[in-house]
Protein backbone atom coordinates (compact mmCIF):
# COMPACT_ATOMS: atom_id res chain seq x y z
CA UNK A 1 0.00 0.00 0.00
CA UNK A 2 1.24 3.41 -0.82
CA UNK A 3 1.89 6.74 1.52
CA UNK A 4 -1.30 7.90 -0.42
CA UNK A 5 -3.32 5.08 0.85
CA UNK A 6 -2.78 6.05 4.31
CA UNK A 7 -5.19 8.79 5.11
CA UNK A 8 -8.97 7.75 5.94
CA UNK A 9 -11.29 8.18 3.77
CA UNK A 10 -14.52 9.98 4.37
CA UNK A 11 -18.10 11.23 3.11
CA UNK A 12 -18.60 11.08 -0.59
CA UNK A 13 -14.81 9.78 -1.35
CA UNK A 14 -15.54 6.86 1.13
CA UNK A 15 -18.91 5.55 -1.25
CA UNK A 16 -17.27 6.41 -4.30
CA UNK A 17 -14.14 3.79 -2.96
CA UNK A 18 -16.77 1.28 -1.41
CA UNK A 19 -18.56 1.66 -5.02
CA UNK A 20 -15.12 1.27 -6.68
CA UNK A 21 -14.25 -2.03 -4.67
CA UNK A 22 -17.79 -3.96 -5.38
CA UNK A 23 -17.07 -3.48 -9.20
CA UNK A 24 -15.83 -6.15 -10.86
CA UNK A 25 -12.35 -5.61 -12.95
CA UNK A 26 -14.04 -6.19 -16.60
CA UNK A 27 -16.46 -3.46 -15.04
CA UNK A 28 -14.44 -0.67 -13.93
CA UNK A 29 -12.20 -1.78 -17.40
CA UNK A 30 -15.64 -0.75 -19.16
CA UNK A 31 -15.86 2.61 -17.12
CA UNK A 32 -13.11 3.64 -18.07
CA UNK A 33 -13.16 3.05 -21.76
CA UNK A 34 -16.38 4.54 -21.61
CA UNK A 35 -14.51 7.54 -20.28
CA UNK A 36 -11.76 7.71 -23.25
CA UNK A 37 -14.22 6.99 -25.97
CA UNK A 38 -16.50 9.65 -24.70
CA UNK A 39 -13.16 12.30 -25.62
CA UNK A 40 -12.54 10.41 -28.70
CA UNK A 41 -16.02 10.93 -30.17
CA UNK A 42 -15.88 14.49 -29.19
CA UNK A 43 -13.95 15.13 -32.29
CA UNK A 44 -16.99 14.33 -34.45
CA UNK A 45 -19.12 17.10 -32.47
CA UNK A 46 -19.01 20.70 -34.49
CA UNK A 47 -19.30 22.40 -31.45
CA UNK A 48 -16.31 20.84 -29.61
CA UNK A 49 -13.96 23.64 -28.88
CA UNK A 50 -11.17 24.23 -31.21
CA UNK A 51 -7.59 25.83 -31.09
CA UNK A 52 -7.53 28.60 -32.69
CA UNK A 53 -5.32 27.65 -35.71
CA UNK A 54 -1.60 28.86 -34.96
CA UNK A 55 -2.34 29.61 -31.30
CA UNK A 56 -1.16 27.37 -28.77
CA UNK A 57 2.17 27.31 -27.51
CA UNK A 58 4.46 27.15 -23.83
CA UNK A 59 3.98 28.91 -20.79
CA UNK A 60 7.15 29.63 -18.98
CA UNK A 61 6.69 30.56 -15.30
CA UNK A 62 9.33 30.22 -12.85
CA UNK A 63 11.31 27.53 -15.24
CA UNK A 64 8.50 25.23 -15.72
CA UNK A 65 7.06 25.20 -18.82
CA UNK A 66 3.31 24.56 -19.46
CA UNK A 67 1.55 23.99 -22.79
CA UNK A 68 -1.06 26.00 -23.22
CA UNK A 69 -3.89 27.20 -26.18
CA UNK A 70 -6.37 30.18 -27.01
CA UNK A 71 -9.79 27.56 -28.03
CA UNK A 72 -13.27 29.01 -29.19
CA UNK A 73 -16.48 27.39 -28.74
CA UNK A 74 -19.75 27.49 -27.29
CA UNK A 75 -18.49 29.21 -24.36
CA UNK A 76 -16.54 31.66 -26.65
CA UNK A 77 -12.92 32.03 -26.46
CA UNK A 78 -10.93 30.69 -23.82
CA UNK A 79 -7.19 30.28 -22.57
CA UNK A 80 -6.75 27.24 -21.23
CA UNK A 81 -4.30 24.65 -19.71
CA UNK A 82 -3.55 20.75 -20.39
CA UNK A 83 -4.32 18.30 -17.79
CA UNK A 84 -0.93 16.96 -18.59
CA UNK A 85 1.10 19.82 -18.71
CA UNK A 86 -0.26 20.95 -14.81
CA UNK A 87 0.51 17.36 -13.68
CA UNK A 88 3.62 17.23 -14.79
CA UNK A 89 4.24 20.77 -13.40
CA UNK A 90 3.54 20.27 -10.19
CA UNK A 91 4.01 16.54 -9.41
CA UNK A 92 6.90 16.09 -11.46
CA UNK A 93 6.18 12.45 -12.53
CA UNK A 94 2.57 10.30 -12.67
CA UNK A 95 2.79 8.87 -8.85
CA UNK A 96 1.22 5.34 -9.12
CA UNK A 97 -0.78 6.50 -6.32
CA UNK A 98 -1.93 9.26 -8.24
CA UNK A 99 -3.07 7.69 -10.86
CA UNK A 100 -5.13 4.94 -8.98
CA UNK A 101 -6.62 8.10 -7.25
CA UNK A 102 -7.73 9.24 -10.69
CA UNK A 103 -9.23 6.01 -11.83
CA UNK A 104 -11.32 5.32 -8.58
CA UNK A 105 -12.72 8.79 -9.04
CA UNK A 106 -13.67 7.90 -12.89
CA UNK A 107 -15.05 4.90 -12.04
CA UNK A 108 -17.17 7.38 -9.30
CA UNK A 109 -17.80 9.24 -12.16
CA UNK A 110 -15.75 12.44 -11.63
CA UNK A 111 -13.51 14.08 -13.70
CA UNK A 112 -10.53 14.68 -10.87
CA UNK A 113 -7.08 15.49 -12.50
CA UNK A 114 -4.09 13.66 -11.40
CA UNK A 115 -2.70 16.97 -10.20
CA UNK A 116 -5.29 17.12 -7.20
CA UNK A 117 -5.53 12.88 -6.37
CA UNK A 118 -3.77 13.17 -3.57
CA UNK A 119 -6.55 12.23 -0.90
CA UNK A 120 -4.93 14.67 1.49
CA UNK A 121 -5.75 17.56 -0.75
CA UNK A 122 -9.68 17.17 -0.78
CA UNK A 123 -10.61 18.71 2.24
CA UNK A 124 -9.32 21.68 0.40
CA UNK A 125 -10.93 21.90 -2.61
CA UNK A 126 -14.09 23.66 -2.49
CA UNK A 127 -17.16 23.25 -3.89
CA UNK A 128 -16.92 26.69 -5.76
CA UNK A 129 -13.64 25.38 -6.98
CA UNK A 130 -15.38 21.85 -8.37
CA UNK A 131 -18.31 23.82 -10.09
CA UNK A 132 -15.89 26.40 -11.42
CA UNK A 133 -12.25 26.21 -13.14
CA UNK A 134 -11.87 21.89 -12.23
CA UNK A 135 -14.93 21.17 -14.80
CA UNK A 136 -12.54 19.72 -17.60
CA UNK A 137 -12.65 21.32 -20.88
CA UNK A 138 -12.04 18.50 -24.16
CA UNK A 139 -10.99 20.09 -27.13
CA UNK A 140 -9.47 19.59 -30.56
CA UNK A 141 -6.06 20.42 -31.28
CA UNK A 142 -5.14 19.32 -34.98
CA UNK A 143 -5.97 15.68 -35.00
CA UNK A 144 -6.09 15.04 -31.22
CA UNK A 145 -8.30 15.71 -28.65
CA UNK A 146 -6.66 17.33 -25.18
CA UNK A 147 -7.80 18.00 -21.74
CA UNK A 148 -7.75 21.07 -20.44
CA UNK A 149 -8.87 23.71 -17.78
CA UNK A 150 -9.46 27.23 -17.91
CA UNK A 151 -5.83 28.54 -16.97
CA UNK A 152 -7.29 30.23 -14.04
CA UNK A 153 -7.15 26.78 -12.63
CA UNK A 154 -3.55 26.93 -11.95
CA UNK A 155 -3.00 29.56 -9.05
CA UNK A 156 -6.65 28.18 -7.57
CA UNK A 157 -4.75 24.61 -7.52
CA UNK A 158 -1.16 25.85 -6.18
CA UNK A 159 -3.35 27.24 -3.34
CA UNK A 160 -4.75 23.82 -2.60
CA UNK A 161 -1.88 22.51 -2.39
CA UNK A 162 -0.24 25.60 -0.33
CA UNK A 163 -3.00 25.71 2.10
CA UNK A 164 -2.40 21.96 2.97
CA UNK A 165 0.91 22.54 3.36
CA UNK A 166 0.19 25.30 5.79
CA UNK A 167 -1.64 22.81 7.64
CA UNK A 168 0.65 20.07 7.94
CA UNK A 169 -1.86 17.85 6.50
CA UNK A 170 0.61 16.95 3.60
CA UNK A 171 3.09 13.59 3.93
CA UNK A 172 6.76 13.97 3.79
CA UNK A 173 7.24 13.14 -0.05
CA UNK A 174 4.75 15.41 -1.21
CA UNK A 175 6.40 18.76 0.25
CA UNK A 176 8.40 19.37 -2.79
CA UNK A 177 5.12 19.46 -4.87
CA UNK A 178 3.98 22.27 -2.43
CA UNK A 179 6.96 24.02 -3.10
CA UNK A 180 6.60 24.15 -6.70
CA UNK A 181 3.17 25.27 -6.39
CA UNK A 182 4.66 28.22 -4.49
CA UNK A 183 7.12 28.63 -6.87
CA UNK A 184 4.55 29.13 -9.63
CA UNK A 185 2.31 30.74 -7.56
CA UNK A 186 5.22 33.81 -7.01
CA UNK A 187 5.56 33.64 -10.85
CA UNK A 188 2.05 34.38 -11.70
CA UNK A 189 1.07 36.38 -8.37
CA UNK A 190 -2.53 35.01 -9.12
CA UNK A 191 -2.14 37.69 -11.93
CA UNK A 192 -2.43 38.55 -15.77
CA UNK A 193 -2.86 34.63 -16.48
CA UNK A 194 -4.60 35.66 -19.28
CA UNK A 195 -1.89 38.21 -20.39
CA UNK A 196 0.61 35.57 -20.13
CA UNK A 197 -1.33 32.69 -22.00
CA UNK A 198 -1.94 35.35 -25.73
CA UNK A 199 1.68 36.06 -25.17
CA UNK A 200 3.01 32.81 -25.30
CA UNK A 201 0.02 31.83 -27.84
CA UNK A 202 0.94 34.80 -30.18
CA UNK A 203 -3.19 35.68 -29.50
CA UNK A 204 -2.10 38.87 -28.26
CA UNK A 205 -1.54 39.82 -31.90
CA UNK A 206 -5.31 39.45 -32.85
CA UNK A 207 -7.49 39.65 -29.46
CA UNK A 208 -9.92 41.70 -29.78
CA UNK A 209 -9.49 45.07 -28.13
CA UNK A 210 -12.46 45.46 -26.12
CA UNK A 211 -11.14 42.36 -24.54
CA UNK A 212 -8.22 44.17 -22.53
CA UNK A 213 -10.82 46.80 -21.24
CA UNK A 214 -13.15 44.31 -19.95
CA UNK A 215 -10.37 42.69 -18.29
CA UNK A 216 -9.41 45.99 -16.70
CA UNK A 217 -13.19 46.20 -15.86
CA UNK A 218 -13.12 43.41 -14.01
CA UNK A 219 -10.07 44.49 -11.58
CA UNK A 220 -10.90 48.37 -11.79
CA UNK A 221 -14.14 49.84 -10.21
CA UNK A 222 -16.06 52.94 -12.07
CA UNK A 223 -16.36 53.87 -8.38
CA UNK A 224 -13.83 55.30 -5.80
CA UNK A 225 -14.12 53.23 -2.36
CA UNK A 226 -13.18 54.28 1.04
CA UNK A 227 -9.26 54.69 2.13
CA UNK A 228 -8.62 51.44 3.59
CA UNK A 229 -5.51 50.04 5.20
CA UNK A 230 -4.09 47.42 1.74
CA UNK A 231 -0.05 47.32 2.15
CA UNK A 232 1.26 45.58 5.48
CA UNK A 233 3.84 48.20 6.95
CA UNK A 234 6.71 45.24 6.14
CA UNK A 235 6.49 45.79 2.83
CA UNK A 236 7.58 49.44 3.09
CA UNK A 237 9.68 48.49 6.11
CA UNK A 238 11.77 46.05 3.96
CA UNK A 239 12.26 48.20 0.96
CA UNK A 240 14.34 50.23 3.57
CA UNK A 241 15.95 47.26 4.79
CA UNK A 242 17.09 46.79 1.11
CA UNK A 243 17.99 50.02 -0.11
CA UNK A 244 19.99 50.45 3.82
CA UNK A 245 18.02 52.89 4.79
CA UNK A 246 17.52 53.80 8.60
CA UNK A 247 13.66 52.92 9.01
CA UNK A 248 11.84 55.58 10.68
CA UNK A 249 8.41 54.16 10.92
CA UNK A 250 5.16 54.71 9.39
CA UNK A 251 4.38 57.94 11.19
CA UNK A 252 7.19 59.74 9.15
CA UNK A 253 6.54 60.48 5.27
CA UNK A 254 8.63 58.09 3.12
CA UNK A 255 10.67 58.68 0.28
CA UNK A 256 9.64 59.83 -2.43
CA UNK A 257 10.95 57.26 -4.82
CA UNK A 258 9.40 54.68 -2.86
CA UNK A 259 5.88 55.50 -4.69
CA UNK A 260 7.73 54.98 -7.98
CA UNK A 261 8.84 51.30 -6.30
CA UNK A 262 5.25 50.91 -5.72
CA UNK A 263 4.10 51.07 -8.63
CA UNK A 264 6.55 49.70 -10.37
CA UNK A 265 6.86 46.29 -7.94
CA UNK A 266 3.01 45.84 -7.63
CA UNK A 267 0.87 47.71 -10.20
CA UNK A 268 2.88 47.43 -13.51
CA UNK A 269 3.23 43.94 -12.76
CA UNK A 270 -0.41 43.32 -11.61
CA UNK A 271 -2.18 43.34 -15.19
CA UNK A 272 -2.46 44.13 -18.62
CA UNK A 273 -3.29 47.90 -18.61
CA UNK A 274 -3.64 48.26 -14.73
CA UNK A 275 -1.35 50.85 -13.90
CA UNK A 276 -2.21 53.00 -17.40
CA UNK A 277 -5.82 52.54 -16.13
CA UNK A 278 -5.07 53.54 -12.01
CA UNK A 279 -2.77 56.53 -13.47
CA UNK A 280 -5.63 57.43 -15.89
CA UNK A 281 -8.32 57.45 -12.96
CA UNK A 282 -6.07 59.40 -10.19
CA UNK A 283 -4.21 61.92 -12.62
CA UNK A 284 -1.64 64.53 -10.41
CA UNK A 285 -3.26 67.91 -9.29
CA UNK A 286 -1.14 71.29 -9.73
CA UNK A 287 1.60 70.18 -6.77
CA UNK A 288 2.51 66.46 -8.48
CA UNK A 289 0.12 64.58 -5.92
CA UNK A 290 -2.05 62.56 -6.28
CA UNK A 291 -6.24 62.84 -4.25
CA UNK A 292 -6.58 59.58 -4.10
CA UNK A 293 -4.34 56.21 -4.09
CA UNK A 294 -4.67 53.27 -6.57
CA UNK A 295 -6.17 50.91 -4.08
CA UNK A 296 -9.18 52.68 -3.64
CA UNK A 297 -10.18 51.84 -7.52
CA UNK A 298 -9.43 47.89 -6.91
CA UNK A 299 -12.66 45.91 -7.30
CA UNK A 300 -13.57 44.03 -4.13
CA UNK A 301 -14.61 40.40 -5.59
CA UNK A 302 -11.24 40.74 -8.19
CA UNK A 303 -9.13 43.55 -7.86
CA UNK A 304 -8.44 43.75 -3.82
CA UNK A 305 -7.91 39.86 -4.02
CA UNK A 306 -5.60 40.42 -6.70
CA UNK A 307 -3.47 42.95 -4.87
CA UNK A 308 -3.37 40.68 -1.71
CA UNK A 309 -2.02 38.04 -3.27
CA UNK A 310 0.70 39.79 -5.33
CA UNK A 311 1.68 41.72 -2.05
CA UNK A 312 2.02 38.24 -0.54
CA UNK A 313 4.92 37.07 -2.98
CA UNK A 314 6.53 40.34 -3.14
CA UNK A 315 6.79 39.78 0.54
CA UNK A 316 8.20 36.85 0.19
CA UNK A 317 10.48 37.65 -2.09
CA UNK A 318 11.55 40.68 0.25
CA UNK A 319 12.19 37.99 3.22
CA UNK A 320 14.17 35.68 0.75
CA UNK A 321 16.61 38.44 -0.03
CA UNK A 322 16.75 40.11 2.94
CA UNK A 323 17.27 36.31 4.86
CA UNK A 324 20.61 35.61 2.62
CA UNK A 325 21.72 38.79 2.45
CA UNK A 326 20.87 40.35 -0.39
CA UNK A 327 20.63 43.96 -1.37
CA UNK A 328 18.43 46.06 -3.20
CA UNK A 329 19.87 45.52 -6.75
CA UNK A 330 20.20 41.40 -6.19
CA UNK A 331 15.98 41.48 -5.19
CA UNK A 332 15.33 43.63 -7.93
CA UNK A 333 17.00 41.25 -10.50
CA UNK A 334 14.67 38.49 -8.45
CA UNK A 335 11.22 39.80 -9.20
CA UNK A 336 12.08 41.06 -13.03
CA UNK A 337 12.65 36.97 -13.20
CA UNK A 338 10.01 35.63 -10.89
CA UNK A 339 7.05 38.47 -11.71
CA UNK A 340 7.94 40.42 -14.87
CA UNK A 341 6.19 43.26 -15.57
CA UNK A 342 3.62 43.08 -17.58
CA UNK A 343 4.30 44.92 -20.74
CA UNK A 344 7.63 45.46 -19.49
CA UNK A 345 5.93 48.88 -18.99
CA UNK A 346 8.89 51.10 -16.54
CA UNK A 347 12.10 50.10 -15.75
CA UNK A 348 12.58 49.90 -11.88
CA UNK A 349 15.60 52.19 -10.79
CA UNK A 350 17.88 50.46 -8.79
CA UNK A 351 19.73 53.49 -6.49
CA UNK A 352 17.68 56.23 -6.48
CA UNK A 353 17.40 57.85 -3.28
CA UNK A 354 15.28 61.13 -2.74
CA UNK A 355 13.23 63.40 -0.73
CA UNK A 356 9.99 62.44 1.48
CA UNK A 357 7.18 62.38 0.31
CA UNK A 358 4.12 60.64 0.13
CA UNK A 359 3.73 57.16 -1.65
CA UNK A 360 1.13 55.81 -4.05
Amino acid sequence: MGEDDKTEVSGRARGGVARAASLSAEERSAISSEAARRRWEAKKVPDVPRVLPGYSGTLDLGGVSLPCAVITGPQGIQRVLTENGVTNAILGSRSGASKRRKREANERGEDLPLFLAPRQLRPYISAELERGVLQPIDYIDGERTVRGYDAAILPAVCKVWLDARRDDALQKQQLSKASVAEILLAALAETGIAALVDEATGYEKIRPQNALQAYIDKIISKELAAWAKKFPDEFYENIYKLKSWTWPGMKKNRYSVVAYYTRDLVYSRMGPGVLEELERKTPKNESGNRSFRFHQWLTEDVGDPMLAQHLASILTLQRLAIANGHGWRRFVQTVDQVLPRIGDTMVLPLNTDGTEDEDE
